[in-house]
């Protein structure tokens, strides 16, 4: 007979180890992978793991790291808080791509203007944008007991559509030639998300995600609210009992996770996208649940692992270009992190127990 029991006591060094070995894996299988497909494994790591910041060209891949790091950090950020208190919200990519549209539409209003007011004006029209998508699944979570898995989930294909729409519609270029696109953000000076410091990658969503790092922390360690926060995940019951108000959670943790997925999507959408296209969301929304829980929903490991799986990009893209690995190997390679972080934690937390059925 095997049965499954949880452990009576978890290990607090396994509990910070968990991530490491997961990564160690992850390059294990991740090597395995590489060589079924025909490649050296030993050199498709170094490529991903170790050219972008010590290669020959590493002097052009190492401010990359912040530009895709930030709003993988970002998402992530309003993703733990969600997460802490047992609030699964699986579709920041489409509040994430909302903020991105309002962002962007909020600029291009006042095109060809000139004015310092317009890019915080963006800035404000992509956390609104955010917010507001992420209401909808609170309000019907609060309202109506939904779940907000499944809600959020389906508004991101709804949002998806709606990026479709605008980028052959309303926010369609005039002087496009037909070709389906905003105007290029990148060169509207006053709705330009530009670098702070020219060649470090160093622009206002990285400020942002500096800041939500520091909020989070504080929130979460410092505050009632986010004691609140934790004792609601890890003891609803008892939250209850101690008066928490559990629709005013939900609202405030999922309001904070499309905020902060809006402003990544305004700050992309303003600085390296550039622009409103069908293919503007490239899944950041989704890979910010690995940072989330790779970071250990806690704000300076979500930095941390933002960082890795920004590693894991640009890698991911050089190991394209020099080695011909395919795309999804790549994707692949990302999930995996995932799935054995997720599987160290179910080892940490429970144990197999073996024994013999007792005749009766």
């Amino acid at each position: 007979m095997i049965r499954l029991e949880k452990r009576p006591q978890v290990s607090a060094f396994m509990s910070y180890a968990t991530p490491v070995l997961a990564v160690l894996a992850t390059f294990a299988a991740g090597g395995v992978l590489f060589y079924l497909l025909g490649k050296d494994p030993v050199q498709s790591i170094i490529t991903i793991f170790y050219d972008p910041i010590f290669g020959e060209f590493s002097f052009y891949y190492r401010p990359q790291l912040l530009i895709k790091g930030a709003p993988l950090i970002l998402i992530a950020i309003g993703l733990a808080m969600g997460f802490k208190a047992g609030i699964w919200n699986i579709g920041a990519e489409g509040q994430y791509i909302v903020g991105a549209i309002c962002g962007a539409a909020a600029g291009l209003a006042f095109y060809p203007m000139e004015a310092v007011w317009i890019f915080p004006l963006m800035i404000a029209a992509g956390a609104f944008g955010g917010w507001l998508w992420a209401m909808i699944p609170a309000f019907l979570k609060v309202r109506f007991g939904t779940n907000e898995i499944l809600v959020s989930l389906m508004l991101v294909y709804v949002a998806e559509q709606l990026l479709a729409s605008m980028s052959l519609g309303l926010l369609k270029n005039p002087e496009g030639f037909g070709f389906p696109g905003s105007r290029n953000l990148q060169q509207y000076a006053s709705a330009h998300n530009a670098e702070i410091v020219a060649g470090t990658g160093m622009h206002w969503g990285v400020v942002a995600a500096l800041i939500a790092v520091i909020f989070a922390y504080v929130l979460l360690t410092r505050h009632r609210l986010g004691f609140a926060i934790r004792v609601t995940g890890e003891a609803p019951r008892a939250a209850h009992f101690a008066g928490v108000n559990a629709a005013r959670l939900t609202f405030f943790c999922l309001g904070m996770s499309g905020l902060l997925a809006g402003l990544a999507g305004m700050f992309e959408v303003s600085g390296p996208a550039g622009q409103i296209s069908i293919d503007f969301n490239v899944g950041y929304g989704f890979t910010a649940i690995i940072v989330a829980f790779l970071g250990r929903l806690h704000p300076i490991g979500i930095v941390l692992a933002g960082l890795l799986m920004a590693l894991t990009y640009i890698g991911g893209d050089i190991a394209q270009s020099q080695l011909q690995l395919p795309a999804a190997a790549i994707q692949v390679f990302q999930g995996m992190l995932l799935f054995f972080l997720l599987a160290f934690d179910f080892f940490t937390n429970y144990r197999f127990r073996f024994g013999f059925r007792r005749a009766v």
